[in-house]
């Protein structure tokens, strides 16, 4: 069972496919199958709402394909259990990210001493640069 903040999803719902790792591992490599594949069918779950599948599938749009399966694989260790804990981690990490409800932001106005600073300011860069041209002086 993977667990997303308060949504808890089932393991019947989480898919694993096992293959040959380009990762480390020297000659274990050619032999055994330790990269960890998880699929995971975003619309067929139970354990999400309606507004969390749609909220998922827009943020996470480039990692699903058509059929609304979300693939998420780890070659990074040289066994099949730590791959397999890696891509459970990653998966969870990337739902929690989507499922994230990015808080609104509050309109502010400048205040009128910063106003009135940048403008200072800026009145003085301008005699600054005016004192630089050659007919400053002639005048």
């Amino acid at each position: 069972m993977v667990k997303i903040n308060n949504i808890k999803i089932p393991d019947n719902e989480i898919r694993f496919i096992f293959s040959r790792s380009s990762g480390p591992g020297g000659q274990n490599v050619n032999k055994v199958n330790t990269k960890a594949t998880v699929k995971f069918d975003i619309m067929a779950s139970k354990a999400l709402g309606l507004e969390q599948k749609e909220r998922i599938r827009k943020r996470l749009s480039g990692r699903i394909s058509r059929n609304g399966i979300l693939t998420v694989s780890s070659d990074r260790f040289r066994s099949q259990q730590a791959n397999r804990k890696d891509a459970l981690d990653r998966l969870s990490r990337l739902l929690s990210e989507a499922l994230r409800v990015k808080p609104k932001r509050k309109k502010t106005s400048i205040p009128k001493a910063a106003k009135e600073r940048r403008l200072r300011e800026k009145r003085h860069r301008g005699e600054i640069k005016k004192t630089r041209r050659k007919d400053y002086y002639f005048e």
